[in-house]
């Protein structure tokens, strides 16, 4: 089973790749369990889609001329 720690690495990598089979049997099993993680994956969940649609992740980063 695994730790908090670890759910918490995989809800953070399942907002950049899909997760493998192995990844998502786990997390998803520690979540049934877990509801501190059930809380912290739905807070990954909302700030992913905020992040998606806020201004500045539509343009590319510029850096500020020195």
């Amino acid at each position: 089973m695994l730790m908090c720690r670890e759910a918490t690495r995989l809800m953070s990598l399942k907002q950049d790749r899909v997760l493998t089979l192995r990844e998502k049997t786990a997390l998803r099993f520690h979540l049934s369990m877990c509801g501190a993680c059930r809380a912290c994956a739905r807070q990954f969940d909302l700030l992913h889609a905020i992040g998606e649609h806020h201004p500045a992740a539509l343009k590319p980063s510029s850096t500020p001329d020195d």
